[in-house]
Protein backbone atom coordinates (compact mmCIF):
# COMPACT_ATOMS: atom_id res chain seq x y z
CA UNK A 1 0.00 0.00 0.00
CA UNK A 2 2.88 2.76 0.94
CA UNK A 3 4.31 1.67 -2.49
CA UNK A 4 0.94 2.95 -4.13
CA UNK A 5 0.88 6.08 -2.31
CA UNK A 6 4.41 7.09 -3.42
CA UNK A 7 2.88 6.85 -6.86
CA UNK A 8 -0.21 8.73 -7.02
CA UNK A 9 -0.40 12.33 -6.87
CA UNK A 10 -3.07 14.44 -5.03
CA UNK A 11 -2.82 17.88 -6.27
CA UNK A 12 -4.41 20.39 -3.36
CA UNK A 13 -5.42 23.68 -5.16
CA UNK A 14 -5.39 26.24 -2.30
CA UNK A 15 -6.19 30.08 -1.67
CA UNK A 16 -8.79 32.29 -0.65
CA UNK A 17 -12.30 32.22 -1.22
CA UNK A 18 -12.52 33.48 -5.00
CA UNK A 19 -9.09 33.34 -6.19
CA UNK A 20 -9.69 30.13 -8.80
CA UNK A 21 -9.72 27.23 -7.36
CA UNK A 22 -12.65 25.63 -8.28
CA UNK A 23 -12.09 26.54 -11.82
CA UNK A 24 -8.39 25.07 -12.09
CA UNK A 25 -9.32 22.08 -10.15
CA UNK A 26 -12.09 21.39 -13.47
CA UNK A 27 -9.79 21.86 -15.65
CA UNK A 28 -7.01 20.08 -14.67
CA UNK A 29 -9.75 17.02 -13.82
CA UNK A 30 -10.41 17.61 -17.55
CA UNK A 31 -7.14 17.47 -18.93
CA UNK A 32 -5.92 14.27 -16.52
CA UNK A 33 -9.44 12.23 -15.72
CA UNK A 34 -8.17 12.18 -12.31
CA UNK A 35 -11.00 11.62 -9.23
CA UNK A 36 -11.96 15.34 -7.79
CA UNK A 37 -13.45 16.30 -4.74
CA UNK A 38 -14.62 19.69 -3.60
CA UNK A 39 -12.81 20.34 -0.68
CA UNK A 40 -15.68 22.46 0.28
CA UNK A 41 -18.59 20.08 0.03
CA UNK A 42 -16.82 18.12 2.75
CA UNK A 43 -17.53 20.79 5.39
CA UNK A 44 -20.05 19.96 7.98
CA UNK A 45 -23.50 21.25 7.57
CA UNK A 46 -22.52 24.06 10.83
CA UNK A 47 -19.57 25.15 8.92
CA UNK A 48 -21.50 26.04 6.36
CA UNK A 49 -24.56 28.18 7.94
CA UNK A 50 -21.68 29.61 9.97
CA UNK A 51 -20.08 31.25 6.85
CA UNK A 52 -23.41 31.83 5.37
CA UNK A 53 -24.27 33.91 8.04
CA UNK A 54 -20.93 36.09 7.77
CA UNK A 55 -18.77 34.34 10.42
CA UNK A 56 -15.28 33.73 10.10
CA UNK A 57 -14.40 30.22 10.94
CA UNK A 58 -12.08 29.48 13.54
CA UNK A 59 -9.57 26.54 14.04
CA UNK A 60 -12.03 24.54 16.03
CA UNK A 61 -14.59 24.44 12.98
CA UNK A 62 -11.83 23.88 10.68
CA UNK A 63 -9.90 20.67 12.12
CA UNK A 64 -12.67 18.11 12.13
CA UNK A 65 -13.18 19.48 8.19
CA UNK A 66 -9.41 19.09 7.79
CA UNK A 67 -9.22 15.57 9.19
CA UNK A 68 -12.00 14.99 6.69
CA UNK A 69 -10.29 15.91 3.82
CA UNK A 70 -7.02 14.13 4.72
CA UNK A 71 -8.98 10.91 5.12
CA UNK A 72 -10.26 11.11 1.58
CA UNK A 73 -6.35 11.92 0.71
CA UNK A 74 -5.71 8.74 2.46
CA UNK A 75 -8.19 6.24 0.36
CA UNK A 76 -7.33 7.89 -2.93
CA UNK A 77 -3.56 7.29 -1.96
CA UNK A 78 -4.16 3.90 -0.77
CA UNK A 79 -6.60 2.66 -3.98
CA UNK A 80 -3.29 4.17 -6.47
CA UNK A 81 -5.49 6.95 -7.56
CA UNK A 82 -4.40 10.18 -8.68
CA UNK A 83 -6.32 12.76 -7.19
CA UNK A 84 -7.22 16.78 -6.91
CA UNK A 85 -9.25 18.43 -4.28
CA UNK A 86 -9.42 22.17 -3.62
CA UNK A 87 -8.94 23.76 -0.28
CA UNK A 88 -8.21 26.85 1.19
CA UNK A 89 -5.86 25.61 3.13
CA UNK A 90 -5.06 28.68 4.43
CA UNK A 91 -2.52 28.21 7.69
CA UNK A 92 0.58 25.95 7.50
CA UNK A 93 -0.36 23.86 10.10
CA UNK A 94 -3.34 23.00 8.33
CA UNK A 95 -1.34 21.87 5.18
CA UNK A 96 0.89 20.09 7.56
CA UNK A 97 -2.45 18.04 9.24
CA UNK A 98 -3.50 17.28 5.22
CA UNK A 99 0.03 16.07 3.99
CA UNK A 100 1.08 14.15 7.39
CA UNK A 101 1.56 10.65 6.15
CA UNK A 102 0.36 11.18 2.89
CA UNK A 103 3.80 11.64 0.35
CA UNK A 104 1.28 12.13 -2.47
CA UNK A 105 0.24 15.90 -1.80
CA UNK A 106 1.32 18.81 -3.79
CA UNK A 107 -0.08 22.25 -2.75
CA UNK A 108 -0.80 24.38 -6.02
CA UNK A 109 -1.26 27.95 -4.20
CA UNK A 110 -3.33 30.24 -6.37
CA UNK A 111 -2.42 33.97 -5.99
CA UNK A 112 -3.92 37.12 -7.93
CA UNK A 113 -4.45 40.47 -6.34
CA UNK A 114 -7.22 41.62 -3.99
CA UNK A 115 -9.25 43.69 -6.67
CA UNK A 116 -8.89 40.72 -8.81
CA UNK A 117 -10.51 38.04 -6.12
CA UNK A 118 -12.99 40.57 -4.51
CA UNK A 119 -14.23 41.56 -7.97
CA UNK A 120 -14.59 37.48 -8.78
CA UNK A 121 -16.58 36.78 -5.20
CA UNK A 122 -18.65 40.17 -5.86
CA UNK A 123 -19.89 38.56 -8.90
CA UNK A 124 -20.38 35.11 -8.22
CA UNK A 125 -23.60 33.89 -7.35
CA UNK A 126 -24.93 30.96 -5.52
CA UNK A 127 -22.19 30.36 -2.92
CA UNK A 128 -22.57 29.97 0.63
CA UNK A 129 -19.76 32.41 1.31
CA UNK A 130 -20.15 35.87 1.52
CA UNK A 131 -17.81 38.36 0.28
CA UNK A 132 -17.50 40.06 3.31
CA UNK A 133 -15.68 36.92 4.54
CA UNK A 134 -12.68 37.59 2.26
CA UNK A 135 -10.62 39.93 4.34
CA UNK A 136 -10.70 37.25 7.59
CA UNK A 137 -9.65 34.81 4.63
CA UNK A 138 -6.89 36.67 3.36
CA UNK A 139 -5.45 37.83 6.65
CA UNK A 140 -5.43 34.13 7.75
CA UNK A 141 -3.61 32.88 4.94
CA UNK A 142 -0.07 31.92 5.43
CA UNK A 143 1.65 31.99 1.72
CA UNK A 144 3.30 28.59 1.22
CA UNK A 145 6.71 28.14 2.16
CA UNK A 146 9.73 26.87 0.62
CA UNK A 147 9.81 23.87 2.37
CA UNK A 148 6.39 22.92 1.64
CA UNK A 149 5.72 20.45 -1.65
CA UNK A 150 4.02 22.52 -4.29
CA UNK A 151 4.15 26.17 -5.65
CA UNK A 152 2.50 29.07 -6.44
CA UNK A 153 0.66 30.09 -9.68
CA UNK A 154 -0.88 33.59 -11.15
CA UNK A 155 -4.34 33.29 -11.86
CA UNK A 156 -4.87 36.43 -13.94
CA UNK A 157 -4.79 34.12 -17.25
CA UNK A 158 -7.92 31.73 -18.08
CA UNK A 159 -8.24 28.31 -16.47
CA UNK A 160 -6.99 26.41 -19.92
CA UNK A 161 -3.28 28.19 -19.28
CA UNK A 162 -3.21 28.22 -15.78
CA UNK A 163 -3.43 24.30 -16.03
CA UNK A 164 -0.92 23.90 -18.58
CA UNK A 165 1.48 26.04 -16.14
CA UNK A 166 0.06 23.54 -13.31
CA UNK A 167 0.78 20.42 -15.41
CA UNK A 168 4.29 20.92 -16.33
CA UNK A 169 5.25 22.35 -13.17
CA UNK A 170 4.06 18.77 -11.77
CA UNK A 171 5.89 16.52 -14.40
CA UNK A 172 8.76 18.40 -13.75
CA UNK A 173 8.63 17.79 -10.42
CA UNK A 174 7.88 14.07 -11.00
CA UNK A 175 11.32 14.11 -12.94
CA UNK A 176 13.33 15.91 -10.74
CA UNK A 177 11.95 14.85 -6.91
CA UNK A 178 14.88 17.24 -5.70
CA UNK A 179 14.06 20.39 -7.48
CA UNK A 180 13.11 23.31 -4.39
CA UNK A 181 8.72 22.72 -3.02
CA UNK A 182 7.39 25.85 -2.62
CA UNK A 183 8.42 28.08 -5.49
CA UNK A 184 6.81 30.72 -7.24
CA UNK A 185 8.32 30.83 -10.72
CA UNK A 186 6.35 33.21 -12.26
Amino acid sequence: MREAATMTRTLVVMGVSGVGKTSVADAIVERTGWVFVEGDDLHPEANRAKMAAGTPLDDDDRWPWLRRIAAWIGQQEAAGRDAVLTCSALKRSYRDLLRDGHPSVRFVHLLAPRELIQNRVDNRRGHYMPPSLLGSQLATLEPLAPDEPGFAVETDRSPADITEDVLARVADDRSNPDAPSGRNDD
